[in-house]
């Protein structure tokens, strides 16, 4: 009987062991779908930020269409306080991203919290009516791996 109790016991035991190492690594992958979550946000972000400068730039007494972007292609730091391409910060691989708790907004400027995300958003012109966007955001993920979200568009000249 005393062994009959002891194999239920250990069965038992084996049984939550499982379900705990379960918790724990469910809890590990939670953070990185949320990684992965952020930054994809972070890369669309980047897009979305060189959209609005090239529609402001198009706007009546704006410049001309993609005036102010480096010819042929250049990598920058963005952010959504950027308003005009001739101020954009050339992308610095030692720079993060910082979040704002108050404002709950990303940027590269001084303030708030350092995260471990990066984002370079490279502008380049395959032709004279196309521009080309590449927002990359990097990462260390979990255990050290390098991490990366890379999102692409494409905007057209079509006010000819």
């Amino acid at each position: 009987m005393l062994v009959e109790a002891l194999v239920a016991l250990s069965v038992l035991t084996m049984g939550f062991l499982g379900i705990l190492t379960l918790l724990s690594r469910s809890t590990a992958l939670t953070r990185v779908v949320s990684d992965n979550y952020t930054a994809t946000y972070l890369a669309a972000e980047g897009i979305e930020i060189i959209k609005n400068l090239v529609d402001a730039n198009v706007m009546p007494g704006g410049g001309g269409w993609g005036d102010g972007f480096i010819q042929p292609s250049a990598s920058y730091e963005v952010d959504y306080q950027d308003d005009n391409p001739n101020n954009l910060e050339v992308f610095n691989p030692d720079n993060f991203l910082n979040l704002d708790l108050a404002t709950h907004l990303y940027s590269y400027r001084a303030g708030g919290s350092p995260t471990p995300f990066k984002r370079q958003v490279t502008v380049s012109f395959p032709n004279a009516d196309e521009m080309q966007v590449v927002s990359n955001v990097f990462w260390t993920g979990r255990g050290g791996s390098p991490s990366r979200v890379l999102v692409e568009d494409h905007f057209y000249n079509w006010r000819l």
